[in-house]
């Protein structure tokens, strides 16, 4: 059986038209509320299809079939793939090889990310994962999860009481892994590769253990979760960090060594140390279920300049087109209604570790998984080194890590050139 999905009709509001330019990014606060009051459904569509117009082979909703003069390997369409519950919907970018060649050898890959943010992204991944679903003629697939990006925005409860710490983090887990599987069998898909960054990651883990037959090989990018240390992160990075610089096209990605492990740790000593007594306050918020996300919203017209803070120190790398683009497809998403984003406190405890780490349940899997972390990453790889050693003990010796230089939290923006080369390496990986 062909791994290649029956793609379905594309549903989409956006339109073949040429779409505005970017905004600028907020600096006064005329600026932030001119910002937001242009958001809404129409405005995120349209800030998405920005990033997706810088591929050469997306295909806008509205176009007009191609010519046998322009006829490419590949194409890539949005659409929205519905689930069971006629108000559950994924949003979906599906990078689809037009070769008739045949059977593929490779499944599709599908690539999740992070806690807040959306598939737009990847936009600097696409081309490189694009072009490696054409040689192999098979696909690639962008999702938003359940919750977040542009897909439903549906409301998310928890029934178990707090001290249920198991009953809490299944019922978490399951809001996006049922999700998922939906959007599995929807799409035809009978086994994935699934590259999850962050809390991506960690719910591609955690998606693998509980459909172990459908998931060939995982890839976790500075994933969430690993590590049973309550110390070992320092989440007020995420925020605060610029972007590295210095990567460049010779750049690439090592094997995760003892001593570049031990390097990284040390770094992140130094920023835990520099860690405020307003802790209290946050852990207290947290375990109350308080979103981050919350604060920019309860701002109201100084949102878009909050936003703006954080595109502009963090993303210092992009060229200032693809800054506003960025900006105003984070934007839009920001300011859309809470929903998946409350999975946080059910998840991770305060200091962003796992209530249930991952280091102790991948032992449970069968399959290749690869860790990438930055070289300057706040998420600790020490949990990376510690589960390639407990999937070897449990027999599967199929487990790597990875460092990727000039490269934090974000390895796929910060260093996309490395990062890309390195997933298509791991794609092809042989698997035993």
């Amino acid at each position: 059986m062909s791994m290649a999905a029956t793609i379905p009709t594309p549903t989409s509001s956006t339109s073949s038209l040429p779409l505005p330019p970017a905004r600028e990014i907020p600096s006064s606060f005329v600026a932030s509320f001119r910002s937001w009051w242009a958001t809404g459904e129409k405005e995120s569509a349209a800030a998405e299809e920005r990033l997706l117009r810088k591929l050469p082979f997306f295909r806008a909703a509205g176009s007009p079939p191609p010519t046998p003069d322009d006829e490419l390997p590949i194409v890539a369409e949005s659409m929205r793939v519905d689930l069971a519950d006629p108000k559950h919907y994924i949003n979906t970018l599906a990078i689809t090889s037009t070769s008739s060649s045949g059977v593929t050898n490779h499944p599709p890959a599908v690539i999740l990310h992070g806690y807040g943010a959306g598939l737009g992204f990847f936009f600097q991944n696409f081309t490189a994962l694009g072009k490696w679903a054409g040689r192999r003629g098979t696909s690639v697939y962008a999702l938003d999860w359940l919750g977040m990006g542009r897909s439903a925005r549906v409301p998310f409860h928890v029934k178990a009481k707090r001290e249920d710490i198991d009953g809490r983090v299944n019922e978490a887990e399951s809001f996006f892994v049922d999700s998922l599987e939906q959007w599995r069998q929807k799409m035809g898909l009978e086994t994935m590769t699934l590259i999850g960054h962050s809390l991506g990651g960690y719910l591609s883990v955690a998606y693998a253990l509980r459909h172990p037959t459908r998931v060939s090989k995982l890839i976790l990018i500075s994933p969430a979760g690993v590590p049973r240390d309550p110390n070992s992160t320092v989440p007020s990075r995420e925020v605060t960090d610029p972007q590295p610089t210095g990567a460049s096209e010779s750049d690439h990605a090592e094997a995760a060594t003892e001593g570049r492990v031990r390097n990284l740790k040390s770094s992140q000593k130094v920023e835990q140390r520099k860690e405020s007594r307003s802790r209290k306050v946050f852990t207290y918020l947290w375990e109350e279920g308080f979103s981050p996300f919350q604060v920019v919203r309860s701002t109201v017209f100084w949102g878009p300049m909050l936003v703006g803070k954080y595109s502009s120190r963090r993303f210092i790398g992009l060229s200032e087109e693809d800054t506003r683009a960025m900006h105003d497809y984070i934007l839009n998403i920001t300011l859309a209604k809470g929903s998946g984003e409350y999975c946080i406190s059910h998840l991770l405890a305060p200091g962003a570790h796992a209530r249930r780490p991952l280091v102790d349940r991948v032992a449970a899997l069968k399959i290749p998984v690869t860790f990438v972390y930055g070289d300057q990453d706040w998420m600790d790889p020490q949990g990376g080194t510690e589960s390639v050693e407990n999937l070897r003990k449990a027999g599967n010796g199929q487990g790597k890590m990875y460092i990727v230089p000039h490269a934090g939290h974000h390895v796929y923006l910060d260093n996309s050139k490395a990062t890309n080369d390195l997933l298509v390496k791991e794609l092809d990986r042989h698997q035993l």
